[in-house]
């Protein structure tokens, strides 16, 4: 196989997140960006097939090691009998989790292999932790979890900044450096949920932020107005502000 584990073994935390971000890329890239060729070569009348990544950020469809037991644990034994049985998503999301796991047994196989400490492992996991899993990326639930993370501390550095009103509401317009809207920050607004309906943002729709809970709500839902809102230096919704008064 191409990237043979016995010709890399990292021995550091650094060099196996090193390892374990390179084998992520590629399967990644194998489920998205290469996925036609990826489901060509997952034919269900070969053997059982397995999906690898390597250090190198490449992707490889093979049959398992023939060694027993193997040098570094194997993905996912078969994964091209299931492909013609589901929907492609579904298969490709299937995919996506087994490749997810065999990550993680494959980063802490390094770890166990040459001596991590308890230290050593919680530092790598919560490294491996802060990126999307592969399952996220190939489903599209990443970018939601990036927006919903960048919203919220967007919304809270422009509180920290100023009291201007741009931090509190808006109808969101994100601008790149060319001055030319951004597309997809835009879209991102738009599965912004409403704190009061739950229904999502729309962009010709007036929204207010909550400087407690820090949620966004549609106008109309907690009955303000751009007008009543140029006089608030500090909004709370009406849930907070219950809240406020109970004994």
């Amino acid at each position: 196989m191409e990237g043979g584990a016995a010709q890399y073994n990292p021995r550091t935390v650094e060099e196996v997140l090193k390892d374990f971000t390179g084998r992520r890329a590629g399967m990644i890239k194998a489920l998205t960006t290469d996925v036609e060729d990826f489901y060509q070569q997952c034919d269900p009348e070969k053997e059982n097939l397995c999906l690898y990544g390597y250090p190198s950020e490449q992707w490889e469809v093979n049959l398992p090691a023939e060694e027993v037991p193997p040098e570094l644990p194997e993905p996912a034994l078969g994964i091209n009998f299931a492909r013609d049985g589901m929907q492609e998503k579904e298969w490709l999301a299937l995919v996506a989790v087994h490749s997810d796991a065999w990550l993680l047994s494959v980063s802490f196989y390094f770890g166990a292999r040459f001596g991590f400490d308890r230290a050593d492992r919680k530092r790598l996991f919560n490294m491996m932790n802060d990126l999307p899993t592969i399952y996220e990326v190939v489903t599209g639930v990443a970018k939601k979890k990036v927006k919903d993370k960048s919203t919220v501390s967007n919304h809270s550095s422009n509180k920290s900044k100023s009291n201007s009103k741009a931090g509190k509401y808006s109808k969101p317009q994100v601008k790149d450096e060319d001055d030319g809207f951004d597309e997809e920050e835009e879209d991102e607004h738009g599965d912004t949920l409403c704190g009061a309906c739950g229904e999502n943002y729309a962009s010709d729709e007036f929204w207010i932020f909550c400087d407690m809970c820090e949620r966004w709500f549609h106008g109309n839902c907690v009955k303000i107005t751009p007008a009543k809102a140029e006089h608030i230096k500090q909004y709370k919704c009406p849930s907070c502000s219950n809240k406020r008064i109970l004994p």
